[in-house]
């Protein structure tokens, strides 16, 4: 390539560069929180649950996921895992229940299970992380959510 169109490709290099950059717009994450959870019969395997998800999109765009996966710890043993590529498109400044399924780890219940006979009656702590990877351009956002449960 001759020296004197060198630079004019740079150029158009870095301005195709900055355009796309400008396609992803920033976004609120949604909020998700936790509708219900539910055992299912079992089958023979490791237990599973039926979780219901409500996610709220609070932007002006629709959300359409290309999949979601997640975790429940509890007293920081990841109990409950999954994922989903199930999901419904979220319209703006909406909301839908989403329908997970999720196996339990049985290792770690049982792991729990002894260390809670040797740590008291204190309060239970619980994290729920989710990970949404969206179709297009949108990046991928990461919600947790954590707390205590009471057991008195």
């Amino acid at each position: 390539m001759p020296t004197p169109l060198r630079p004019l490709v740079v150029a158009l290099c870095l301005l195709l560069l900055s355009a796309c950059a400008g396609l992803t717009k920033d976004m609120d994450p949604p909020k998700v929180t936790l509708e219900s959870f539910n055992a299912l019969p079992s089958e023979g395997g490791a237990p599973r649950f039926d979780i219901k998800l409500r996610i709220i999109n609070p932007n002006d765009a629709v959300l359409d996921i290309a999949g979601i996966s997640y975790d429940i710890e509890l007293m920081g043993r990841d109990l409950v895992s999954g994922v989903t590529n199930d999901v419904p498109r979220i319209g703006a400044y909406s909301e839908e229940v989403v329908n997970l399924q999720a196996s339990l780890q049985l290792f770690e219940l049982l792991r729990l299970f002894a260390s809670l006979g040797t740590s008291g009656e204190g309060p239970l702590d619980y994290r729920f992380s989710a990970k949404i990877d969206f179709k297009g351009l949108v990046p991928t956002q990461r919600v947790e959510e954590s707390g205590e449960i009471n057991l008195r």
